[in-house]
């Protein structure tokens, strides 16, 4: 489960970043008419999407959670910056659940 939480951790600030980035792009394009940035930053925000959904099933299915909370941690990465909640939110019930089974152990 440790191993999973780092990819996890740094995808989730990867993707709130780039959301950042692509609602800003978004902006110039509907706002500004300027169409270039939003065509380079959506296919590279969405490739990063893909690996953070990955990386969420990851630790998800190694830390034994149940469907519905894999998905709403999944679907944190869809709204701007609740990525970053959400991973805070994440390695501190991650570290907990590793802390617990260090003690028991």
């Amino acid at each position: 489960m440790e191993s999973a939480l780092k990819p996890f951790r740094v995808l989730a600030y990867i993707v709130g970043v780039m959301l950042l980035v692509l609602v800003t792009c978004i902006v110039l394009r509907y706002g500004f008419g300027i169409e270039e940035p939003s065509k380079i930053v959506s296919p590279i925000h969405g490739f990063l999407y893909m690996l953070y959904l990955v990386a969420t099933m990851n630790l998800g299915m190694k830390a034994r959670w149940t469907w519905p909370y894999i998905v709403g941690v999944m679907l944190a990465g869809t709204v701007p910056l609740l990525s970053f909640v959400f991973e805070r939110k994440v390695t501190r019930r991650v570290e907990s659940e590793l802390a617990t089974a260090a003690a028991a152990a």
